[in-house]
């Protein structure tokens, strides 16, 4: 139970940090966001396990565990999130994030391929359902916003189903990772490098190539948010579903954490006072009953 609770709680840690993203968006362009974004959540993950007395983990980690994890968090906090943000810019929260969310169809791709795991009937059958509630989801706030360029549209949605497939690599490369040493300290010391090995990177890419309008261009409260939505989406949210691989297999964890756009209707019912329609109604049994079906695996 305590790797079902896992996922969801990266589901809900993702839902918070898409809004704070999105405000963040307004004020700011994709890269210089995910500079600030991934260097304020390292250096804080960083001082959390130097406090812990934790660092020492870190050295602890293989060659192939430091390259595997360094290679996942440029793939998927650099190249998949910077696809993600922009795809936020273009689409807005709420046809960004269901796209996004079908990840979990790619991942029981590369469980099946990567990680040797078995995929039952039922696995599939769950993440089918999880991503057709998602699709039902978002259907009824897609009809509420304004037409998009057509253009702007075609390349938003192209962002996004990027991201899913790029996010569902990285996913798979994360739990490959842990598998050396599948315990509590090693699953954040794998995050915490994830993330500072792409700070560095995108650090040195900011000052090459924009200069001018790097990540020092942004004002203190848009760098706030960012890295408070960091924090939340990676420093938490990433660390729960890492945390989730040491008790369920991939190919449970990764459904149950797709479920985003659940707690984004919930939230926007509750406090937005939003209809609740057949779709939402519908859209929520779908998720919900998809998840059910992998809790009782």
């Amino acid at each position: 139970m305590i790797g079902e609770l896992a996922a969801v709680g990266a589901a809900l840690c993702w839902t918070i940090s898409a809004a704070l993203y999105k405000s963040a968006l307004a004020r700011t362009s994709p890269i210089p966001a995910n500079t600030v974004r991934c260097l304020g959540t390292s250096i804080i993950m960083l001082l959390c396990l130097t406090i812990a007395g934790q660092i020492w983990t870190l050295t602890s980690l293989s060659l192939y565990v430091v390259l595997l994890a360094s290679a996942s968090g440029l793939i998927g906090l650099g190249l998949g999130d910077t696809l993600y943000l922009q795809s936020l810019r273009i689409l807005g929260v709420s046809r960004a994030v269901p796209l996004t969310c079908t990840y979990p169809l790619f991942s029981l791709i590369w469980a099946l391929m990567l990680a040797g795991e078995e995929i039952t009937l039922q696995i599939i059958l769950a993440a089918i359902a999880i991503v057709a509630g998602i699709w039902l989801l978002s259907w009824e706030n897609n009809s509420k916003i304004a037409e998009t360029d057509g253009k702007m549209l075609a390349k938003g949605v192209t962002f996004a189903l990027l991201t899913a497939a790029i996010w569902s690599i990285s996913i798979s490369m994360v739990n490959l990772a842990l598998r050396e040493k599948p315990d509590l300290e090693h699953a954040f010391a794998i995050n915490t490098l994830r993330v500072a090995a792409l700070a560095v990177v995108l650090l040195a890419f900011t000052f090459m190539a924009n200069r001018k309008a790097g990540f020092y261009g942004i004002d203190r409260k848009t760098a706030a948010t960012l890295v408070s939505g960091g924090i939340i989406a990676i420093g938490l949210g990433w660390f729960l579903l890492t945390l989730s691989f040491t008790y369920i297999p991939e190919s449970q964890a990764v459904p149950i954490s797709s479920t985003t756009p659940l707690f984004s209707t919930f939230f926007s019912i509750i406090f937005l006072r939003e209809k609740i329609t057949l779709k939402v109604v519908f859209g929520s049994i779908l998720v919900v009953a998809g998840t059910v079906m992998i809790f009782v695996i």
